[in-house]
């Protein structure tokens, strides 16, 4: 069963950044949270980048999905980025990402 992330980014954003809904942007990135890749732009998107304190904390309790996995790796082969790199801008360990590729042969 997969979460409904549109009624729990709609109460966060109603709760706390009543403002933010009223941007047509958001409204529609509300409509396609499908995968953990879209949670990860959108959380960037409403709460911009975490303090790094927050952000180690948070990455621990992460889990993705074979889609997004696969639009991280497609994501890093567009884009040119190492693993390192790749890493920083998803708050990933590259260790995991070298585990991604090798699970899934990219």
């Amino acid at each position: 069963m997969i979460p409904d992330y549109k009624q729990i980014y709609t109460d966060i954003l109603e709760e706390k950044f009543p403002e933010k809904l009223i941007d047509a942007a958001i409204r529609l990135k509300l409509e396609t949270l499908h995968s953990a890749f879209d949670i990860l732009k959108f959380n960037q998107l409403i709460f911009g980048e975490p303090e790094y304190t927050v952000g180690f904390n948070n990455q621990r309790l992460r889990s993705y999905d074979k889609e997004s996995i696969l639009k991280i790796l497609k994501y890093q082969k567009q884009n040119g980025l190492n693993n390192l790199q790749l890493g920083k801008q998803f708050k990933i360990s590259r260790n995991t990402i070298a585990k991604w590729k090798t699970i899934f042969n990219s």
